[in-house]
């Protein structure tokens, strides 16, 4: 092994940190598809790592000129890991590593940490600048549930999660686009798949990474007003909705500690209880509308139908309601393709089929609206 020089990301301006992120070293990777992007002339690489968890391992996928080439999940406490080594000096190597894992709201223990790069005698060369910036929202689809391993997988497992075999990367990728996501598996616009009202992800998209608890995570910045102004997308692909179509079937959740249920309700005839129905059609227009004030300049487009299309008409409503309550005519809904039993993945999840097929279909929506003037 060669001499290696050891830097923080700090002192390498040049290194491109990925997802929502605070402004604090060592350099916490949040949510699924956080990571860094680099150009690096060396000989060697090598990341040197701060991880922990109780209930889920990080994972991680590591790119070498665009080729799947590593993935892995990090030890606990501090190690390193090789990116490379025994490669031509002088020779520019474009490297990417995506976080896999989602945010663990359910294990305040997890979290995932570069302290550092270590590296031979070599040049971190400037990145192009990405030719657009795409934020992601949803929900276990954006966070790549069952988006990697076999059908009939069911063990809810962190090996099952992939940033890489996922519409948001495929589709960001297609465009030429840096992007970020915020996800949570089981969540929703008002509700979780289980009726919990905590798991109701617009609650929390003002933070860094609200979902990610505890002291620890406090400290690394996740609960702090995220800055907007700092990174602003030119599109915001919002996927919600699957879990509170899937609430409406489920029991009530009751309150541990106050021992008050909430339901969203159906009717014996298994239709939508109209209020409810309402409640998630005023989230929708709701969390449009905080969309649009922290992304004035944005393309927003709601995308539904990976995995059902039963509140497809109460999302409609929403989204309508609120461009015409507002004027904003920069909002679209978009249907995407349906599961089939030969795109399904792990965990009864969408496969990378499912994903490649949603990609592009998403591909073709945004290019109409960020590159109106380029072939279809």
């Amino acid at each position: 092994m060669e001499h290696l020089t050891t830097l923080p990301l700090s002192a390498l301006p040049q290194v491109r940190v990925l997802g929502r992120h605070a402004d604090r070293q060592p350099q916490t990777l949040f949510w699924t598809g956080s990571g860094i992007e680099l150009q690096f002339t060396g000989s060697e690489l090598w990341v040197e790592w701060n991880a922990g968890y109780d209930i889920m391992e990080p994972w991680v996928s590591v790119e070498l000129d665009g080729a799947w080439v590593a993935r892995f999940a990090v030890n606990p406490g501090r190690s390193r890991s090789c990116i490379f080594r025994g490669m031509a000096p002088g020779r520019p190597k474009h490297v990417r590593i995506l976080k896999d894992a989602q945010a663990m709201y359910d294990d305040p223990a997890h979290f995932l940490q570069i302290e550092g790069l270590a590296f031979a005698e070599g040049e971190f060369l400037p990145l192009d600048p990405p030719r657009h910036r795409i934020e992601f929202v949803g929900d276990s689809i954006t966070s790549g549930e069952g988006a990697i391993g076999t059908q009939g997988e069911q063990d809810w497992t962190g090996v099952l999660f992939s940033a890489r075999n996922n519409y948001a990367r495929l589709t960001a990728d297609a465009l030429g686009a840096e992007y970020r996501v915020v996800s949570q598996s089981g969540w929703g616009i008002v509700a979780g798949f289980d009726n919990d009202p905590r798991h109701a992800l617009p609650a929390y998209y003002t933070r860094v990474c609200g979902v990610a608890r505890g002291d620890q995570n406090r400290q690394r910045g996740a609960q702090e007003p995220y800055d907007f102004a700092a990174w602003q997308p030119d599109a915001v692909v919002i996927h919600l909705g699957t879990n509170d179509d899937h609430a409406f079937a489920n029991p009530p959740w009751v309150d541990p500690v106050t021992g008050q249920a909430s339901q969203l309700h159906s009717l014996p005839d298994g239709t939508f209880d109209p209020k409810d129905a309402a409640r998630v059609e005023q989230g929708v227009r709701d969390f449009l509308a905080l969309v649009r004030r922290h992304n004035p300049q944005a393309v927003l487009v709601w995308c539904y139908g990976m995995m059902g299309c039963g509140l497809l008409p109460v999302i409609r409503a929403g989204l309508d309601r609120y461009r015409q309550e507002t004027g904003d005519g920069r909002v679209q809904m978009l249907v995407l393709p349906a599961l089939t039993p030969e795109t399904t993945g792990a965990l009864n999840h969408p496969g990378l089929a499912a994903h490649q097929a949603a990609a592009r279909v998403l591909t073709g929506c945004l290019k109409t609206w960020l590159e109106p003037d380029s072939p279809a």
